[in-house]
């Protein structure tokens, strides 16, 4: 590191401050600077990791390695470091903080490095390079490195795809070995040679060796056994079997040269050490960071800095940020094609060229003229690499880069020819790896390979023979569906959130075989067996959208062969859901599963038709049919006697439980929730019908709203905590949303505003990333709520009438009687209580229609609260408190008993009633929990006061 090389002078330079190791001083224009001494610890830190990013813990464990600190101390630290080195004065940047990561600093560093051993000759002795690269963005860690391999090793190859910048930082280590070496290093570009045979000559020629025989190679050993020299050897693949002859004889002989050459792979020869050149880090997608954080990488500061000096402006605002990002991680950060990229942005505009790469990754925008013609385009770096290939690695190349992301080594053999024995593939895939055309990487213990996005397009426009492509794409699509039935298990997608991604990653290549398999030259019986198997993971993974799409094309290309299969099941099934999820609850979505649960039923598939119930109880609920929904949980119960599963049985326990809620049987409920809530895993099987959301947190924040209203506040509050916990920890968009929006409810039910607050913005955001269409309209009907609880009913009243229409269009009826409460009460405090309660009337004769009297309570305690506020007759108010407390001890809803009571027991005591204080203990002596919920300090208040 770079640490080790400043320590033999002791002493770093950077802008006019000069840093002094061994005596620990900093000075400024040659006079001492005032500063801590844990601020110059720090300093010594990043000083001496230029251009690198340390994490705070790193640097704590550094400054203070026998104690403990907070992060704050650091940031005290650095914050006095900032003011002796002038930070961010005068737009000065030394230091710049990467979000999430640590500390970078930034500003060039130059040190006095003594030499590995010098000779007689002065360090300005003549040299054969080209000229100094000014800035090398983001290499300054991989020069440091790539000179200390280089001066313990002897030999070096720097590998890595075309246009990574190889030679780049091949030259940069060159000038930076001039002083070691006092100026005796010899750069070479092979890139020119035909003939693999005139390596050696055009070496000799370069050293000025007179050449007097066929083979140089003896005279060079000669001339260089007594010389110290640095050797540079750029663009060695295409005469790869020379040049390795020809170094490692001069590496054998002559102990005090040093070669250091670039390739697109590796030489592969005795002595050799191999230094990956990987591309430049670009900011990760999805990240939430700023423009200056997001402009910090390396392969954003790239495309700056070429896009300014072709004479474009780029602003550093957010929205510029997030446009450069998108350019660099579309060309995977390879400089060659960044530089290319930024050269366009003068003449067309960030946008538009950000635009253009996602439409067509151009391979013919034009670089530098000094650059060698097959580096002034992307086209002609990927033409010389392919042109390098062996006939059987073209094939397999053509084969993988059917792939939109990364694949496995099954994946390539899947894809590759019949008439290929998998040995040949596997030999052409490393051999592609070698030579830097597919690049490769670990994960979970696994090999993952990938064509970087410019090799992948090259590849694609090749023209090749339409049948060979026709029955490449057939193949491909083949492996998708033995890729789904052998590893996508449903479960697993569920639960876990690094098995998601991995998913997520693969699902591209799903996504593009069903494109093909439902085009014009496809295979419609392939894309249907394709998106049956996709069908439960694009649920899932809550991708309603693709599920809505492949589903329904699916469904729509069905003949008679297909007709009644497991497949037409899966998908009717998932198109059904993800119908009813984004779009509402229409004619579609109820078809599409009744026919699902009808092709169960003739199978005679109980568990499919225990999987079907629970959506379409769920869909029956949502449109207000309760007695149905009440129906289909009696069948579920039925059918789960003939499945010995627990988890078959809890979702039998979850369906009906969840309907008697609607009904007010809240003691058959909470039997039935808690028989379902206590299997642990997931309510699903993966080798059935998915639900598309998981059935366990659904049961719990059901559970937890019925012990509510049974009066048990605190295990409903802990039932419901933990449930959200478990949901977020899961982070599955649907079961999350469902838990959420149920749980908002819940909690604004127990006055615990702030929770609900919170809950509905997280709830919000989920619905508009997914299109949850019928959530977002609940989003906003909870907002106008809320604004009519705190007293802004002029907001809320719009917000509310808005939704309901909106949630009664997609026939999305679980929470309209809750919202219709809050419309009356804004609508009365407005100033119509006529109006308000004929609101309520109409929602009390719509319950009583539908069986959903789960709410009655809730409606005729309103409704007597609006008579008491209009002025009505005592009688008719105390008739309608009086209906809502006999539903609640019907339905054992104790605290809406609580709440009815206390109004009747204010009306009572103002009248001067007697036995008000019996009455209301008489309710509040039944809880034995929940004593500070405001609810309940409200029935103490009271009760103090009655005599």
């Amino acid at each position: 590191m770079f640490t080790e090389r400043v320590a033999s002078s002791g002493e770093i330079f950077f802008d006019r401050f000069c840093l002094n190791l061994s005596e620990r001083l900093l000075t400024l224009d040659d006079q001492p600077v005032e500063i801590g001494g844990r601020a110059l610890d720090i300093l010594i830190q990043l000083a001496c990791n230029p251009d690198a990013v340390l994490s705070k813990a790193d640097i704590m464990d550094s400054v203070w390695p026998d104690i403990t600190v907070e992060e704050s101390t650091l940031r005290f630290h650095m914050s006095n470091l900032r003011k002796a080195l002038g930070d961010g004065v005068n737009g000065a940047r030394l230091i710049v903080t990467v979000a999430g990561r640590g500390y970078r600093f930034v500003v060039p560093v130059r040190s006095a490095v003594t030499p590995v051993a010098r000779v007689g000759t002065d360090v300005t002795a003549s040299h054969l390079l080209p000229p100094r690269i000014s800035q090398y963005i983001g290499r300054r860690d991989g020069i440091h490195e790539l000179s200390n391999k280089l001066i313990s090793s002897r030999f070096v190859t720097i590998i890595g795809p075309g246009g990574v910048g190889k030679t780049t930082l091949a030259l940069a280590v060159a000038h930076e070995m001039l002083e070691p070496f006092v100026g005796r290093v010899l750069f070479l570009d092979l890139g020119m040679l035909d003939d693999p045979s005139m390596v050696p000559t055009s070496l000799a020629s370069t050293l000025g060796i007179a050449v007097r025989s066929i083979d140089p190679t003896p005279s060079l050993v000669t001339f260089l056994r007594n010389q110290r020299i640095l050797l540079v050897l750029d663009n060695c693949e295409h005469v790869v079997e020379s040049v390795a002859a020809v170094t490692t004889e001069i590496f054998n002989a002559t102990p005090q040269v040093y070669l250091l050459t670039t390739s697109r792979e590796a030489l592969r020869v005795a002595g050799e050490s191999v230094f990956k050149l990987d591309p430049l880090e670009v900011p990760p997608d999805g990240a939430q960071m700023t423009a200056e954080d997001a402009l910090a990488f390396p392969a954003a500061q790239l495309f700056m800095e070429r896009a300014k000096a072709t004479g474009a402006r780029i602003e550093h605002t957010r929205d510029a940020a997030g446009l450069v990002s998108a350019i660099c991680r579309k060309l995977d950060g390879v400089a060659l094609a960044i530089e290319l990229a930024a050269g366009r942005v003068e003449a067309l505009g960030l946008r538009q060229t950000a635009e253009l790469l996602d439409q067509h990754l151009s391979l013919s925008w034009p670089g530098r003229r000094s650059a060698p013609g097959r580096q002034r385009t992307l086209q002609a770096t990927l033409d010389w690499s392919y042109e390098l290939l062996s006939p059987m690695e073209r094939v397999i190349l053509r084969c993988v880069a059917v792939f939109s992301g990364h694949f496995t080594l099954d994946g390539a053999i899947g894809v590759a020819p019949r008439e290929i024995a998998a040995g040949l593939v596997i030999e052409a895939l490393e051999n592609l790896v070698g030579k830097s055309m597919v690049a490769s990487r670990q994960l979970n213990g696994a090999t993952r390979y990938r064509l970087l996005a410019t090799t992948r397009a090259y590849v694609i426009a090749l023209k090749g023979d339409p049948v060979a492509g026709r029955n490449l794409s057939r193949r491909h699509a083949e492996y998708c569906i033995g890729w789904l039935e052998n590893n996508a298990l449903a479960g697993v997608a569920l639960r876990e959130t690094s098995a998601r991604a991995r998913y997520l990653d693969s699902l591209n290549d799903v996504r593009s075989a069903l494109e093909w398999c439902f085009g014009q030259s496809g295979d419609q019986p392939a894309g249907i067996r394709l998106a049956a198997r996709a069908a439960p993971i694009f649920l899932g993974l809550s991708l309603l959208g693709d599920c809505y799409k492949w589903c329904g094309t699916a469904i729509r290309a069905l003949g008679t062969q297909e007709s009644g299969s497991p497949d037409e099941m899966h998908l009717q099934a998932a198109f059904g859901l993800s119908v009813m999820f984004t779009r509402g609850s229409n004619d579609d979505a109820r078809e599409a599963l009744n026919r699902s649960l009808a092709i169960a039923e003739k199978q005679n598939d109980i568990r499919s038709q225990l999987q079907l119930l629970a959506p379409l109880t769920m869909y029956h609920l949502r449109i207000g049919d309760f007695r149905t929904a009440i129906e289909l949980g009696r069948n579920a119960s039925r059918l789960s006697k003939f499945v010995n599963d627990p988890g078959t049985e809890a979702l039998a326990h979850s369906i009906i439980g969840i309907s008697l809620t609607h009904t007010g049987d809240l003691a058959g409920a909470r039997a039935e929730l808690e028989a379902a809530h206590q299997n642990p895993s997931p309510i699903l099987d993966p080798a059935a019908i998915y639900l598309g959301f998981d059935g366990h947190d659904l049961a719990g924040i059901f559970l937890a709203k019925t012990l509510w209203l049974q009066g048990f506040a605190d295990r409903a509050r802990s039932c419901a905590d933990e449930t959200i916990s478990d949901a977020f920890e899961k982070d599955h968009p649907v079961t999350l949303s469902i838990a959420l929006i149920w749980a908002i409810s819940l909690y604004i039910a127990m006055e615990d505003v702030k929770v609900a607050q919170e809950l509905l913005d997280q709830f919000t955001a989920r619905a508009e990333l997914h299109s949850l269409e019928p959530y977002l309209a609940a989003a906003r009907a909870y907002r106008g709520l809320l604004a009519v609880r705190s007293g802004n009913a002029g907001s809320g009243v719009p917000m509310l009438t808005s939704a309901l229409a909106d949630l009664h269009a997609a026939k999305y009826e679980l929470f309209t009687t809750t919202f219709t409460i809050a419309l009356a009460r804004g609508v009365a405090e407005i100033g119509s209580n006529d109006e308000a309660l004929t609101v309520l009337g109409e929602a009390i004769a719509g319950v009583t229609a539908s069986g959903d009297v789960s709410h009655m309570p809730d409606l005729l305690r309103a409704k007597g609260n609006l008579l008491m506020k209009g002025g009505y007759h005592e009688e008719a108010v105390e008739e309608c408190l009086s209906e809502a407390i006999t539903w609640s001890r019907e339905q054992g809803a104790v605290i809406s008993e609580l709440a009815a009571t206390i109004d009747l027991a204010t009306l009572r005591q103002q009248r001067g009633v007697s036995g008000v204080r019996t009455m209301l203990q008489s309710v509040y002596l039944r809880l034995s929990e929940g004593f500070e919920n405001p609810l309940v300090r409200q029935a103490e208040r009271l009760l103090a006061r009655l005599p």
